[in-house]
């Protein structure tokens, strides 16, 4: 980082539950960044984890007793009860929310920092370097998959870019404290789309989010198809289920593609059964879905052929099991608006 450039204080976020294979390499990663140590602070907040995520984290701060290490325990176990507590506990000028999940590149710290003040942005982060757990076929499906624009909309973080970017969301954002002090905390009803809600109010408020690709984190994705389609599934239901307690969508409209996706695959299987006109309309516009899936993944045929036959079919299992979710919460929100009903009367 530039010397002549301020060096504010960092907080450096991570909320962890489970977390053994990944912390100790997602913490080295920080610690390895080109920021001043003694001008970030690394506050850990376990879930009440069942592995080995807690001694990991102890070990880590016995091995670095000249920087500030904090683990701090959430009782409550979800995302946004971990984000409010580290920054109840934090001292720093600006909050990096950082998964464990992933590393950092060595000047993550300072171009977040740099391109904040350069570009007077609110929340900024970096692009997202999707990678498996393992070399199986299917880790390397889900990593494809999940950095397609077919698969995932134009999420810019996911997909990538070449150029400084103002977005709707960023992975691993770092925010000014102002922030948090302007428009409040993060809602801790929203136990999966938390971020989502947080970045659209910060929006709402006239705040700038700014993504900036020489800002590189490394993910490691799924590589289980099971909890692939959990995780889909669970992904779908939250960006509809905070319709229970707020009166907005945190979420932008690619989120809400896959339940028009799935409305149009129930209700066109539906009526093709009393029309032969709707019939041959509802296998075009099938046959169109799939051209375009394989069409997205000759995208990825440098990555082996196998991703031409196989690459559609799982873009159509992430596209069904999320609008699955949707739906299911759908459902969920107006069983819940009724007896709210019933019982005002």
């Amino acid at each position: 980082m530039n010397p002549e450039i301020h060096q504010p204080i960092v907080s450096i976020i991570i909320p962890c539950y489970n977390e053994e294979l990944f912390l100790e390499n997602c913490i080295d990663s920080i610690l390895k960044n080109d920021y001043p140590k003694d001008k970030i602070e690394i506050l850990i907040i376990d879930g009440l984890s069942t592995d080995t995520t807690k001694k990991i984290a102890e070990r880590i701060i016995n091995e670095n007793k000249t920087i500030a290490i904090k683990l701090i325990t959430n009782l409550s176990k979800t995302f946004p009860c971990a984000v409010n507590l580290g920054y109840n506990n934090s001292i720093g000028d600006f909050i990096v929310i950082l998964g464990a999940h992933a590393v950092y590149n060595n000047s993550y710290i300072s171009l977040c920092i740099e391109n904040s003040l350069l570009y007077n942005a609110d929340n900024i982060g970096g692009v997202l370097h999707t990678i498996g757990l393992n070399k199986s076929i299917t880790g390397k499906l889900i990593t494809n998959v999940l950095s397609s624009s077919f698969g995932v909309g134009n999420a810019t973080f996911r997909t990538g870019t070449d150029k400084v970017t103002e977005v709707d969301t960023v992975f691993g954002g770092c925010y000014k404290r102002s922030v948090f002090e302007k428009i409040g905390l993060f809602n801790e009803n929203l136990r999966s789309t938390s971020d989502m809600d947080f970045n659209v109010r910060l929006k709402k408020s006239g705040g700038k989010i700014i993504l900036v690709p020489s800002i590189i984190v490394t993910y490691y994705t799924r590589n289980n198809f099971m909890k692939f389609i959990k995780n889909n599934f669970r992904n779908g239901f939250w960006a509809i289920y905070p319709l229970r307690f707020v009166d907005y969508l945190p979420v932008s409209f690619r989120h809400l593609v896959p339940l028009f996706f799935m409305l149009g695959i129930v209700g066109g299987s539906i009526v093709s059964l009393f029309s032969c006109t709707l019939f041959l309309i509802f296998q075009a516009v099938l046959i169109i879905y799939f051209i375009s899936a394989i069409y997205f993944s000759f995208s990825f045929i440098k990555k082996g052929i196998i991703n031409i036959f196989l690459m559609p079919w799982l873009f159509l299992v992430l596209h069904v099991t999320y609008g699955s979710g949707s739906w299911w919460a759908v459902l969920n929100v107006l069983y819940f608006k009724v007896i709210r009903i019933f019982k005002s009367n």
